[in-house]
């Protein structure tokens, strides 16, 4: 690169200037002839892949790692996951050391307030809008969602120079990346500049001052990264408290005192709804020295029994009546010898420290005691560092370096106690994020984004009376406010008119009696990836005269032959000359029918006729409604018995045009399909349904069935593959018979089943990709929205 392309490179905008020169006033205003906060914080360079140089041999790297359910696991599950977290510290030797941090940490109040309140447009929607942000903030309150929970794990090893170090340290990342994953733990890697965020915002607890930094700004300003994150001061003149920046805090070490530990005591603390760090400073000891040590130590102990013994001889006491204390420690050391030499432990060395923040010292010391309380639950005892504050804190920042030498030397076992994995959360702020109720552990707000997922096509599941259209309705609406996408509605029991009517939506009322009309032959060019559009649409000719000709048996392979034999033929016109006139009719197959020699073909057509000429012609006219409205809403309530099915199956593929539509245009579709069993008592329509279901997230659709018959679900092994293609379910209250069909097929416990058994209304799972969070969704009922979702005839009477 020239030096004019470095000059270029190097330009800054009026912006960064800016930046840059506040920067440097904050820098000069640190005290530099006594000792600077910059000179407080223990590094020597940050490198933008997150590598960082604390001291003149050590580096680091550091991992941000997620929850799983370890608390809501049943007790083998548990167990499985604790010898897993053995596993995981054993990888560890003596060469490594590493540090567990979990930061409690307040988020700014506005950016939270903000990820879920819903913009007003001046349009007939704002009331709604304010509503929903009302109950959305009310919600908000019930959890501790203003408390940011976030894990990391920093690992360091001594090298001479970076060149040594990096490829060491990215072989270790990789292999934890593995072992996270064997645990079923999402992880990332943390880089330079989210490392110095992670320190800033640690370091800057008393404001909500934003992170400001980019790399090109170091050279121009001659300033540091630690410049960047550095609070205004550091106050470390009392031994028990100190002030950063307007904050106090105190540093504390865990005395490990229990002979035995129970694994809620982190949890215990992370419970805690304050400011707080807790960090775990662990050092694996080579094992021949662990060994070593302590045989050193039991011949020690043998040395003083022997010397006691000889003192009860010469007293005239029993020579085996020793101090007990000798006979205990004596005891517990064999045993630990025998866990090192036989099982697979390994020894570490651990410091245990818990900071506390706060605004002012009282607060403070309330805080702390609150932390002692927990400590000596466990039979522990919370010390506080005195006049070690300074090097506590610095301890405590996620560097990797201890500077606090209180070690309590523990077997792997005796670490792994200290679980680091407790509720899983799912809240993802802003964006298209969705609310579908509150975390049933935490008490948090459960917010997602479905189209995150891999397979976005979901399913709401429940008993009646559990809640299910409910849910629909509030995901319906809370899509309606906040995303451009298009929704369309399969409505078989008309229960979604008064919310439709509400958002200004299309309502077409499909039956006998009607005058909207829906062509079952509708087809688009863009109707199918393949080079003819005709073979998709075959499928769903098939299935909708499978629906017709009934019989147990379905349609036989030569009806099927005949059948798509029409169909290429009827389409003929059309798609030579695509204008809407000539869109072919379900009379135009009738007569393409009468047309052909095999008496299956007469069979076929006299099973149409009462569709054709006759009192069920509803599907036998060209489609005189404009689906051009965002919400879209399909009454098929009055179709009766005998054409409901028809109606859905001719519904979905009326969707399925408007994907196909949408998707030149990127944008999303979402298809609700109520009493969603119906479509798959036939084989022909449950293969439909399965197909369009599989190629709807390739086309930008997302579909979600509701039903409350699970056996229809998983009638045949065909069906199942709609489990199989769907990463979101919704399960509300399920029957004992559902139940264990449901445990089976996705793999729940007893403990999670408990959730969706006996329970009430708007309580349940949520499977979210790998997640799976037991929810509960309170809405208020003194609301517009909550009188247009419900479908309980004494509150519709009301409303």
């Amino acid at each position: 690169m020239s030096n004019a392309e470095k000059a270029k490179a190097l330009k800054l905008t009026r912006a960064e200037k800016k930046e840059i020169t506040a920067a440097i006033a904050r820098a000069k205003n640190s005290d530099n002839k006594a000792k600077s906060a910059q000179d407080s914080i223990p590094f020597q360079r940050m490198y933008p892949d997150g590598i960082c140089r604390v001291t003149d041999t050590l580096y680091t790297k550091t991992l941000r790692f997620h929850d799983i359910n370890y608390q809501l696991a049943q007790n083998e599950d548990k167990t499985a996951i604790f010898e897993s977290w053995c596993d995981f510290l054993n990888y560890f030797d003596s060469s490594v050391g590493f540090q567990l941090s979990f930061l409690n940490m307040t988020a700014n109040a506005e950016d939270y307030e903000s990820s879920v309140s819903i913009k007003p447009q001046a349009d007939d929607f704002d009331s709604i809008r304010t509503e929903y942000t009302e109950m959305l903030h009310n919600q908000l309150a019930k959890g501790n969602n203003g408390l940011v929970k976030t894990k990391y794990l920093t690992f360091g090893i001594e090298a001479e120079n970076i060149k040594i170090a990096k490829p060491r340290l990215e072989r270790i990342e990789n292999d934890l990346w593995n072992s996270f994953k064997r645990l079923g733990v999402t992880v990332e890697s943390v880089d330079g500049k989210e490392r110095l965020r992670l320190l800033h915002n640690m370091l800057r607890m008393d404001g909500n001052e934003p992170f400001r930094f980019d790399w090109k700004w170091l050279v121009p300003s001659g300033l540091s990264t630690k410049d960047f994150i550095s609070p205004p001061s550091f106050e470390f003149r009392e031994g028990r408290t100190f002030r950063m920046g307007k904050k106090y805090g105190a540093v504390s070490f865990l005395q490990i005192l229990a002979p035995e530990i129970n694994d809620r005591m982190l949890a215990d603390f992370l419970d805690m709804e304050s400011n707080l760090l807790v960090t775990m400073h662990i050092q694996s000891v080579d094992q021949t020295k662990a060994i070593k040590t302590i045989k050193r130590k039991i011949t020690d102990l043998d040395k003083m029994k022997i010397e006691e013994q000889k003192k009860a001889v010469r007293a005239g006491y029993d020579m085996d009546i020793i101090p007990s204390d000798l006979a205990t420690y004596g005891g517990e050391a064999k045993k630990l010898l025998q866990d090192l030499q036989s099982r697979n432990e390994r020894m570490f060395l651990v410091t245990f420290l818990v900071m506390n923040t706060a605004d002012n010292k009282q607060q403070l010391e309330n805080i702390v005691f609150q932390a002692s309380g927990i400590s000596q639950k466990h039979n522990c005892t919370l010390v506080r560092l005195d006049y070690q504050q300074e090097q506590g804190l610095m301890s405590s920042l996620p560097l990797g370096l201890n500077q606090i030498k209180i070690q309590r030397s523990l077997t792997t076992s005796a670490t792994a106690i200290f679980v680091p994995f407790t509720t899983q959360e799912l809240f993802q702020a802003g964006g298209e994020a969705l609310y579908y109720g509150l975390n049933a552990l935490s008490n948090n707000l459960i917010m997602v984004d479905r189209k995150k997922l891999k397979n976005p096509n979901g399913l709401i599941l429940g008993t009646p009376g559990s809640g299910k259209s409910f849910s629909a309705k509030r995901e319906i609406t809370n899509t309606f406010l906040i995303t451009t996408d298009d929704i369309i509605i399969c409505d078989p029991e008309a229960e979604y008119f008064p919310l439709v009517q509400r958002l200004h939506g299309q309502v077409i009322k499909i039956s006998p009696t009607s005058t909207d009309f829906v062509n079952p032959m509708d087809i688009n060019l863009n109707y199918s990836e393949d080079e003819s559009p005709l073979s998709l649409k075959s499928d769903f000719i098939l299935s909708l005269c499978e629906l017709i000709v009934g019989g147990k048996e379905g349609l036989q392979p030569v009806e099927k032959s005949i059948i798509d034999r029409c169909v290429r033929l009827i389409y003929n016109d059309y798609l030579a000359d695509p204008v809407p006139e000539k869109m072919p009719i379900l009379s135009d197959l009738y007569h393409a029918l009468e047309e052909q020699e095999e008496k299956e073909a007469q069979h076929i057509r006299a099973a149409l006729e009462i569709y054709v000429t006759g009192s069920l012609n509803v599907f036998n006219h060209r489609t005189n409604v404009e689906l051009n409205n965002r919400l879209v809403c399909f009454d098929i309530k009055e179709l009766g018995k005998q054409l409901k099915k028809l109606g859905m199956l001719v519904v979905q593929d009326q969707v399925w045009n408007r994907v196909t539509v949408n998707r030149a245009e990127k944008r999303s579709t979402r298809y609700y399909m109520d009493e969603f069993h119906l479509l798959l008592k036939e084989e022909q329509t449950a293969a439909y349904s399965v197909e369009i279901w599989k190629r709807f997230r390739k086309w930008g659709g997302i579909p979600t069935g509701i039903t409350q018959n699970v056996k229809d679900l998983l009638s045949s092994r065909e069906v199942e593959n709609i489990f199989e293609n769907s990463d979101f379910i919704y399960m509300l209250s399920q029957a004992s018979g559902d139940r264990q069909i449901l445990s089976k097929q996705l793999n729940i416990s007893t403990h999670q089943l408990s959730y969706v058994t006996h329970s009430g209304e708007g309580e349940g799972l949520l499977f979210y990709g790998n997640v799976i969070l037991p929810f509960a969704d309170k809405f208020p009922k003194d609301t517009e929205l909550y009188r247009i979702m419900t479908t309980k005839p004494n509150e519709t009477e009301q409303g």
